[in-house]
Protein backbone atom coordinates (compact mmCIF):
# COMPACT_ATOMS: atom_id res chain seq x y z
CA UNK A 1 0.00 0.00 0.00
CA UNK A 2 1.44 3.43 -0.95
CA UNK A 3 2.34 5.91 1.79
CA UNK A 4 -0.62 8.23 2.56
CA UNK A 5 -0.26 11.84 1.43
CA UNK A 6 0.15 14.34 4.26
CA UNK A 7 -2.76 16.78 4.36
CA UNK A 8 -4.23 19.59 6.43
CA UNK A 9 -7.93 19.89 7.07
CA UNK A 10 -9.63 23.30 6.94
CA UNK A 11 -11.76 23.00 10.05
CA UNK A 12 -14.64 25.45 10.55
CA UNK A 13 -16.07 23.68 13.64
CA UNK A 14 -19.37 23.10 11.83
CA UNK A 15 -21.29 20.20 10.36
CA UNK A 16 -19.91 20.22 6.80
CA UNK A 17 -16.38 20.16 8.18
CA UNK A 18 -17.29 17.33 10.54
CA UNK A 19 -18.79 15.16 7.80
CA UNK A 20 -15.97 15.88 5.34
CA UNK A 21 -13.38 15.06 8.01
CA UNK A 22 -15.20 11.82 8.82
CA UNK A 23 -15.00 10.82 5.16
CA UNK A 24 -11.36 11.80 4.59
CA UNK A 25 -10.26 9.95 7.74
CA UNK A 26 -11.63 6.79 6.13
CA UNK A 27 -9.65 7.42 2.94
CA UNK A 28 -6.28 5.61 3.11
CA UNK A 29 -4.82 7.93 0.47
CA UNK A 30 -4.50 10.78 2.97
CA UNK A 31 -3.23 11.35 6.51
CA UNK A 32 -4.57 14.44 8.24
CA UNK A 33 -1.65 16.03 10.06
CA UNK A 34 -3.38 19.14 11.37
CA UNK A 35 -6.66 21.01 11.60
CA UNK A 36 -6.43 24.60 10.34
CA UNK A 37 -8.93 27.20 11.55
CA UNK A 38 -9.08 30.96 10.98
CA UNK A 39 -9.84 32.94 14.13
CA UNK A 40 -10.77 36.58 14.56
CA UNK A 41 -7.65 38.07 16.13
CA UNK A 42 -9.55 40.71 18.11
CA UNK A 43 -12.31 38.56 19.60
CA UNK A 44 -10.56 35.15 19.64
CA UNK A 45 -13.55 33.50 18.02
CA UNK A 46 -13.85 31.39 14.88
CA UNK A 47 -14.36 33.61 11.83
CA UNK A 48 -18.08 34.09 11.03
CA UNK A 49 -19.17 31.28 13.36
CA UNK A 50 -18.44 33.34 16.47
CA UNK A 51 -17.43 30.25 18.47
CA UNK A 52 -14.93 30.73 21.29
CA UNK A 53 -11.39 29.44 20.79
CA UNK A 54 -11.72 27.33 23.95
CA UNK A 55 -14.46 25.25 22.29
CA UNK A 56 -12.44 24.95 19.09
CA UNK A 57 -9.53 23.61 21.14
CA UNK A 58 -11.86 21.17 22.91
CA UNK A 59 -12.99 19.86 19.52
CA UNK A 60 -9.43 19.28 18.35
CA UNK A 61 -8.55 17.52 21.59
CA UNK A 62 -11.55 15.22 21.29
CA UNK A 63 -10.82 14.52 17.61
CA UNK A 64 -7.19 13.81 18.41
CA UNK A 65 -5.61 15.88 15.63
CA UNK A 66 -3.27 18.86 16.31
CA UNK A 67 -4.83 22.28 15.78
CA UNK A 68 -3.22 25.18 13.92
CA UNK A 69 -4.91 28.53 14.52
CA UNK A 70 -4.57 31.19 11.85
CA UNK A 71 -5.30 34.60 13.35
CA UNK A 72 -7.01 37.03 10.96
CA UNK A 73 -7.65 40.75 11.63
CA UNK A 74 -11.30 41.74 11.77
CA UNK A 75 -12.65 42.40 8.25
CA UNK A 76 -9.31 41.93 6.46
CA UNK A 77 -8.67 43.02 2.91
CA UNK A 78 -8.24 40.21 0.41
CA UNK A 79 -4.52 40.98 0.27
CA UNK A 80 -4.10 40.66 4.04
CA UNK A 81 -6.09 37.43 4.15
CA UNK A 82 -4.12 35.89 1.31
CA UNK A 83 -0.78 36.91 2.82
CA UNK A 84 -1.63 35.28 6.15
CA UNK A 85 -2.86 32.14 4.40
CA UNK A 86 0.22 31.92 2.19
CA UNK A 87 2.57 32.27 5.17
CA UNK A 88 0.65 29.60 7.09
CA UNK A 89 0.62 27.13 4.21
CA UNK A 90 4.32 27.72 3.53
CA UNK A 91 5.04 26.82 7.15
CA UNK A 92 2.99 23.63 6.86
CA UNK A 93 4.59 22.77 3.53
CA UNK A 94 7.95 22.69 5.29
CA UNK A 95 6.49 19.80 7.32
CA UNK A 96 5.77 17.82 4.16
CA UNK A 97 2.10 18.74 3.84
CA UNK A 98 0.97 19.33 0.26
CA UNK A 99 -2.79 18.69 0.33
CA UNK A 100 -5.52 20.93 1.74
CA UNK A 101 -8.94 19.40 2.49
CA UNK A 102 -12.20 21.39 2.48
CA UNK A 103 -15.83 20.77 3.35
CA UNK A 104 -17.17 22.75 0.37
CA UNK A 105 -20.20 21.29 -1.41
CA UNK A 106 -21.24 23.25 -4.49
CA UNK A 107 -19.90 26.83 -4.60
CA UNK A 108 -17.92 26.73 -7.85
CA UNK A 109 -16.39 30.20 -7.51
CA UNK A 110 -15.15 29.45 -4.01
CA UNK A 111 -13.55 26.19 -5.08
CA UNK A 112 -11.84 27.83 -8.04
CA UNK A 113 -10.54 30.58 -5.75
CA UNK A 114 -9.17 28.06 -3.28
CA UNK A 115 -7.48 25.98 -5.97
CA UNK A 116 -5.92 29.06 -7.56
CA UNK A 117 -4.44 30.18 -4.24
CA UNK A 118 -3.22 26.68 -3.40
CA UNK A 119 -1.54 26.28 -6.79
CA UNK A 120 0.64 29.33 -6.09
CA UNK A 121 2.57 27.32 -3.50
CA UNK A 122 2.13 23.89 -5.08
CA UNK A 123 -0.67 22.67 -2.82
CA UNK A 124 -3.58 20.58 -4.09
CA UNK A 125 -7.18 20.85 -2.90
CA UNK A 126 -9.26 17.87 -1.82
CA UNK A 127 -13.07 18.07 -1.53
CA UNK A 128 -14.56 14.90 0.04
CA UNK A 129 -18.24 15.96 -0.11
CA UNK A 130 -18.16 17.96 -3.35
CA UNK A 131 -21.35 17.85 -5.44
CA UNK A 132 -23.13 15.43 -3.12
CA UNK A 133 -26.73 16.73 -2.83
CA UNK A 134 -27.11 18.63 0.42
CA UNK A 135 -30.38 16.85 1.21
CA UNK A 136 -28.42 13.58 1.21
CA UNK A 137 -25.54 15.02 3.21
CA UNK A 138 -27.71 16.32 6.05
CA UNK A 139 -29.53 13.01 6.38
CA UNK A 140 -26.23 11.11 6.40
CA UNK A 141 -24.87 13.54 9.00
CA UNK A 142 -27.80 12.89 11.34
CA UNK A 143 -27.82 9.13 10.70
CA UNK A 144 -24.12 8.89 11.65
CA UNK A 145 -24.94 10.31 15.07
CA UNK A 146 -23.44 13.76 14.64
CA UNK A 147 -24.94 16.53 16.75
CA UNK A 148 -24.62 20.18 15.84
CA UNK A 149 -26.10 23.48 17.01
CA UNK A 150 -26.81 26.58 14.92
CA UNK A 151 -24.57 29.37 16.18
CA UNK A 152 -25.13 32.03 13.51
CA UNK A 153 -27.89 32.91 11.05
CA UNK A 154 -27.98 35.53 8.31
CA UNK A 155 -31.15 37.59 8.73
CA UNK A 156 -31.48 37.74 4.95
CA UNK A 157 -32.59 34.12 5.10
CA UNK A 158 -33.58 33.22 8.66
CA UNK A 159 -34.93 34.95 11.74
CA UNK A 160 -33.69 34.88 15.31
CA UNK A 161 -35.74 31.78 16.19
CA UNK A 162 -33.40 29.50 14.22
CA UNK A 163 -30.21 30.38 16.10
CA UNK A 164 -29.41 28.14 19.06
CA UNK A 165 -31.36 25.18 17.63
CA UNK A 166 -30.02 21.65 17.25
CA UNK A 167 -30.19 20.43 13.66
CA UNK A 168 -32.66 17.57 13.48
CA UNK A 169 -35.57 16.64 11.24
CA UNK A 170 -37.78 19.29 12.82
CA UNK A 171 -35.19 21.97 12.06
CA UNK A 172 -34.93 20.79 8.46
CA UNK A 173 -38.73 20.80 8.08
CA UNK A 174 -38.93 24.37 9.42
CA UNK A 175 -36.43 25.81 6.92
CA UNK A 176 -37.89 28.11 4.23
CA UNK A 177 -37.76 26.72 0.69
CA UNK A 178 -35.09 29.22 -0.39
CA UNK A 179 -32.64 28.06 2.32
CA UNK A 180 -30.20 25.24 1.59
CA UNK A 181 -30.49 22.49 4.21
CA UNK A 182 -26.72 22.64 4.77
CA UNK A 183 -26.56 26.45 4.73
CA UNK A 184 -24.11 26.25 1.84
CA UNK A 185 -24.98 29.78 0.69
CA UNK A 186 -24.06 31.26 4.08
CA UNK A 187 -27.60 31.12 5.48
CA UNK A 188 -26.42 29.67 8.78
CA UNK A 189 -23.34 28.29 10.54
CA UNK A 190 -23.02 25.54 13.13
CA UNK A 191 -20.90 24.07 15.90
CA UNK A 192 -20.62 20.27 15.96
CA UNK A 193 -20.28 18.86 19.45
CA UNK A 194 -20.68 15.09 19.13
CA UNK A 195 -20.37 12.30 16.59
CA UNK A 196 -18.13 9.50 15.33
CA UNK A 197 -15.00 11.66 14.94
CA UNK A 198 -15.06 12.70 18.63
CA UNK A 199 -13.71 10.64 21.52
CA UNK A 200 -16.10 12.51 23.84
CA UNK A 201 -18.83 15.15 23.40
CA UNK A 202 -17.92 18.83 23.71
CA UNK A 203 -19.54 20.24 26.85
CA UNK A 204 -21.06 23.73 26.73
CA UNK A 205 -24.04 25.77 27.77
CA UNK A 206 -26.02 28.21 25.68
CA UNK A 207 -25.32 31.82 26.50
CA UNK A 208 -26.57 35.14 25.17
CA UNK A 209 -28.11 35.58 21.72
CA UNK A 210 -26.82 38.77 20.10
CA UNK A 211 -27.34 40.69 16.86
CA UNK A 212 -24.45 42.06 14.87
CA UNK A 213 -24.17 43.90 11.58
CA UNK A 214 -20.82 44.25 9.84
CA UNK A 215 -19.70 47.54 8.33
CA UNK A 216 -19.00 47.40 4.64
CA UNK A 217 -15.19 47.78 4.30
CA UNK A 218 -13.71 50.66 2.34
CA UNK A 219 -11.89 48.14 0.18
CA UNK A 220 -14.68 46.43 -1.76
CA UNK A 221 -12.35 43.49 -2.36
CA UNK A 222 -12.37 42.62 1.32
CA UNK A 223 -12.18 38.92 1.87
CA UNK A 224 -15.47 37.14 2.34
CA UNK A 225 -13.70 33.79 2.23
CA UNK A 226 -14.24 33.10 5.91
CA UNK A 227 -17.99 33.07 5.28
CA UNK A 228 -17.71 30.16 2.85
CA UNK A 229 -20.15 32.00 0.64
CA UNK A 230 -20.02 34.08 -2.52
CA UNK A 231 -22.91 36.29 -1.36
CA UNK A 232 -21.62 39.81 -2.07
CA UNK A 233 -24.62 41.38 -0.30
CA UNK A 234 -23.62 39.95 3.09
CA UNK A 235 -22.86 43.44 4.45
CA UNK A 236 -26.43 44.57 3.78
CA UNK A 237 -27.77 42.21 6.41
CA UNK A 238 -27.14 41.47 10.06
CA UNK A 239 -26.43 38.20 11.82
CA UNK A 240 -27.88 36.58 14.92
CA UNK A 241 -25.28 34.79 17.05
CA UNK A 242 -25.75 32.29 19.85
CA UNK A 243 -22.85 32.39 22.29
CA UNK A 244 -21.69 28.98 23.50
CA UNK A 245 -19.97 28.93 26.89
CA UNK A 246 -17.48 26.15 27.68
CA UNK A 247 -18.31 24.07 30.78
Amino acid sequence: MPTPQKALFNWSSGKDSALALHKILQNPEYKIETLLTSVNQKYQRISMHGVRVELLQAQAESIGIPLKIMEIPEMPTMEVYENVMTETLAELKNKGIEYSVFGDIFLEDLRLYREKQLARINFKGVFPIWKIPTTELIQEFIALGFKTIVVCVNEKYLDKSFVGRIIDQNFINDLPENVDVCGENGEFHTFTFDGPIFSKPIDFEIGEIVYRKYERPENQNASNTACDTDDKSAFDFGFWYCDLIPK
